[in-house]
């Protein structure tokens, strides 16, 4: 044999083993009907959010002062029980209460329908279902937000959040269309029986998960408001969660006096409601957008890194937006109002995540109630100051302040830990 037909052997370095494709998140059962399920459910807040006032107007002839009325009761249970609500919901299994809460909102609203066949609907049911389905979602928001670790495990929040909150974003752009639709070919009651039925479908995804939850922590001597309390230490003593709960609280204030702003200006400027749509159609476009892409981002830039890189990049975008006007400057301002939107879409991801990972088991439901109890409250902080300092100083001012501060809120994360932070926390450092 020729040399040739021997090529001389040549050291190669060994090989090095590939890492096991993680499979899909689709391929859990648990997590399946748990996006199923916040599927049908986020489509039907969204739904409820334009019908409900729109059965009051149109059916009953409600006025400007009912109306306010009827969006205060939809929210205002966030702050008379989250606090307590999310103490209890850590003294019991959570999917219970999920279903319990979808079936109770499933049967509030399909009475608004009933009661408008039977010609008996009156302002005062729909005061009561508005009050009673806020109390429901709050069981139902912070019991799906402490479930979730148990339905993918810890190391998979990220990538669950992000599907969750691209469809939340979604929702938010496509369940008021889908309400406006409804209600254009049917009747506002009509639409509210059809929300029923995605509530009803919730809760039938719900049942059907095989997975077990882990039995609570019991104690022997636990009261409701100590722990109501032990929630709130826990939040606003954390190195993590404090600065977390700053920039989602400071987020929501400055995002309501935009929101509550907006249309006012556009009036007086002489922008159509067709153009309030548009630019809030924008608005869901960047929670969109922001919501898909927040895993890549964050493994990009690492996970701190990128709550404080994309503020300060976004940050004199803000500032164009109250610059609005008829022509170019309307589309400029709603580019950069998409901008805007695309960070707080990916920072519910990344946040969410974070908050999920550093909070024990025993904790979710009390971190989670407290988070949303200041999120909920800046929001309502929010629309008064859009109020009054419209009122005061005009409306373009009121939106002035709203860019600068929407420009700031991510200085909170820039001076704490998480400025640095390029994972997420291990288990182990709850």
């Amino acid at each position: 044999m020729s040399d040739a037909e021997h090529p001389p052997t040549v050291d190669r370095p060994p090989e090095t083993p590939t890492a096991p494709r993680q499979e899909s998140l689709f391929a859990n059962q648990a997590f399946r009907r748990v996006f199923a399920a916040a599927t049908a459910s986020m489509v039907g807040t969204e739904i409820t959010f334009v019908a409900l006032p729109l059965v009051a107007i149109s059916v009953l002839h409600a006025g400007p002062g009912e109306v306010g009325l009827l969006g205060v009761l939809e929210t205002i249970a966030f702050l008379l029980i989250g606090l307590p609500a999310g103490a209890w919901l850590d003294r019991t299994r959570r999917r219970g209460v999920m279903v319990v809460a979808d079936l109770a909102r499933a049967l509030l609203l399909a009475s608004i329908p009933i009661a408008w066949a039977a010609g008996v609907l009156s302002i005062w049911q729909l005061f009561a279902v508005a009050l009673l389905t806020g109390v429901a979602r709050v069981f139902f928001d912070v019991a799906s937000l402490s479930y979730l670790p148990s339905a993918v495990g810890r190391d998979r929040l990220v990538q669950a959040n992000s599907y969750l909150q691209s469809w939340d974003a979604g929702a938010t752009v496509a369940g008021p269309s889908i309400a406006g639709y409804l209600i254009q070919f049917t009747a506002a009651p009509i639409a509210l029986a059809i929300d029923a039925a995605t509530y009803l479908w919730s809760a039938l995804c719900l049942v059907g998960i095989r997975v077990k939850e882990s039995p609570p922590e019991v104690k022997a001597d636990r009261r409701l408001l100590r722990d109501v309390g032990e929630g709130l230490r826990f939040v606003l003593r954390h190195p993590l969660l404090r600065p977390i709960a700053l920039q989602g609280a400071g987020t929501n204030l400055f995002l309501m006096v935009g929101i509550t702003t907006i249309p006012l200006l556009f009036t007086r400027i002489g922008l159509s409601a067709g153009d309030v749509g548009m630019f809030f159609t924008f608005g869901g476009v960047g929670i969109l957008l922001g919501s898909a892409l927040a895993r890549r981002v964050a493994d990009r830039l690492g996970y701190g890194p990128s709550l404080w890189l994309v503020g300060l990049a976004g940050a004199p975008l803000c500032l164009l937006v109250p610059m609005v006007q008829d022509g170019m400057w309307q589309w400029i301002a709603s580019g950069c109002w998409m901008a805007v939107t695309f960070r707080i879409g990916m920072n519910n991801v990344v946040l969410v995540s974070f908050r999920q990972r550093v909070t024990p088991d025993r904790l979710l439901g009390r971190m989670n109630a407290t988070m949303r109890f200041l999120m909920t409250g800046a929001l309502a902080l929010g629309a008064a100051v859009a109020g009054l300092v419209g009122h005061l100083a005009g409306v373009r001012v009121s939106l002035w302040v709203a860019a600068v501060g929407l420009s700031l809120v991510w200085l909170p994360v820039f001076f704490s830990p998480l400025r640095s932070m390029r994972e997420l926390p291990s288990d182990t450092e709850h």
